[in-house]
């Protein structure tokens, strides 16, 4: 299962599922949502955070939540 944190720097996926109970309200409101696309930019050191853009929102999240969002890769 490719989630967005197995995306690779510059590497972009479309948000397809997640457990909405495993994921912060505030993620939700900025557009973690099924059907947006979503961007690595960098991972911190030790890969914690991730640093990605999700429509044009630049956001830091935890790898372990990360992890809980599946997403398709992009073209």
């Amino acid at each position: 299962m490719l989630t967005i944190a197995t995306l690779k720097k510059g590497e972009k996926g479309i948000i397809q599922d997640f457990d909405i109970d495993a994921i912060p309200l505030k993620l939700i409101e900025m557009g973690c949502l099924p059907g947006n696309t979503v961007e690595l930019v960098q991972h911190a050191p030790f890969h914690d955070p991730l640093y990605i853009n999700m429509n044009g929102s630049y956001v830091a999240i935890r790898a372990d939540t990360a992890m809980k969002i599946s997403i398709k890769k992009a073209i």
